[in-house]
Order: structure tokens, then sequence, then C-alpha cells
């Protein structure tokens, strides 16, 4: 799963594929994590915007007030899922980030680490969203990062983002098909693991 990120300047980050940005600045938050409004890529008729949605989705069909927000959604199950299902179909979203983090378990201990594209250019999350709530699909990982985790989301290039977009397309197709972006990694501090931590200095190398 993918339960945290980093996202810098958001609005500069996406000049060249978005038309406006609504609400969004060019923040800088080193330690994204659910329940935090983040910024998004979507799509209507006369363009793409940048806007800010919440991080976990709650299904309209949940009743229990207590039900736990969905903040990602498995790309080999999403087509079949009662959750998912439409909004593969109908409303994905793209999220911005610079990388992201995940931990690797070591006997008792879990060690975070923190993923970026090796040639350091703006990571894109493939998402879904449904109303002002969004949730990050992931894959299994690739062989460099299942040594850390067997999951990770699924990152699209920058000329890719419109065609996710693109609902005349099957999402889910596209997304098992398109070619991914190499990804690089290193040990990070555990001061990460508190989310209230927020600095440059999270995604250092130790």
């Amino acid at each position: 799963m993918c339960g945290r990120y980093v996202i810098t300047n958001p609005v500069s980050k996406t000049e060249k594929i978005v038309k406006s940005a609504i609400q969004v600045e060019n923040i800088e938050n080193y330690n994204a994590h659910p329940y935090q409004k983040l910024p998004v890529i979507k799509k209507y008729k006369n363009g793409n915007t940048l806007e800010n949605l919440k991080w976990g989705l709650i299904p309209n069909w949940a009743k229990d007030k207590d039900f736990k927000a969905l903040i990602n959604a498995r790309l080999e199950t999403i087509d079949e899922k009662v959750s998912f299902k439409k909004l593969i179909k109908d409303f994905r979203c793209v999220v911005v980030a610079n990388g992201f983090y995940e931990w690797k378990r070591e006997e008792k201990v879990k060690i975070p680490y923190f993923f970026s594209r090796e040639d350091k250019k703006t990571i894109f999350f493939a998402a879904i969203f449904e109303k002002d709530q969004f949730c990050l699909i992931t894959e299994e990982a690739s062989e460099n990062i299942k040594e850390i985790h067997h999951r990770q989301p699924v990152i699209l290039n920058e000329i890719d983002v419109n065609r996710y977009l693109n609902l005349e397309l099957s999402g889910s197709v596209f997304l098992k098909e398109t070619k991914k972006p190499k990804l690089t990694f290193h040990e990070i501090s555990k001061e990460v693991n508190k989310p209230t931590n927020n600095t440059v200095s999270l995604i250092q190398k130790v």
C-alpha cells in the first residue's frame, strides 16, 4: 500500500498540463497523509484543473459511521470491487508528487524508505475519486522494489496523464499496459513515522 508521500510546488509542477489551479498553492508538504486535502488533476470539458481533494474515500453505500476510508485500490481487482468499478470507469484523477514513502519490515522493526523517479521528474499517481475524496491505485511492486515492499502506487509518465483521464479508454487496461518509470530509493529517518513532522530533512538519506 501507499500511505505517505511528498509534494512540493504542485502548481509549478503541473502548469504544462493543467489549465487552471483552483484554491491550490505552491505548498511544501513532506509528509502528505490520509485525510489531508491534497492536489489532484481532474479533467473537465474545457481542460484539466488542479484542485484539492481529501485522501481517503468513503463509498456512498457505506452506512457505518466508523467505516475506515479507503486510501488504496488494487489495480488487479479494481474492475470487480463494488467500491471502485464505477470510479475507474467514470471518475479518474491524477495525484502529483515528488516521491513516496514505504516501510521495510525487518523482524519486529519497520525501516522507512523514500522513493522517487530515477530521472528526478515529477511523479503522477493514477487515482480515482468520488465527490471530494480520492484513492490511489496500487499494483505489484517492480523487481527492484520488492525487497522493500510487495506493493507500489501506479505511476504515470507525464505524457500519459491525459490518456488515463480519457474516459473513452479502459482505465484499468491502460494502466496495466502503459510503460512505468524506473524508481530509486534510499533509507531515511524514522522521524517520518510521525505525521506532524514535515520538513525536507525527512527525505534525506541516512
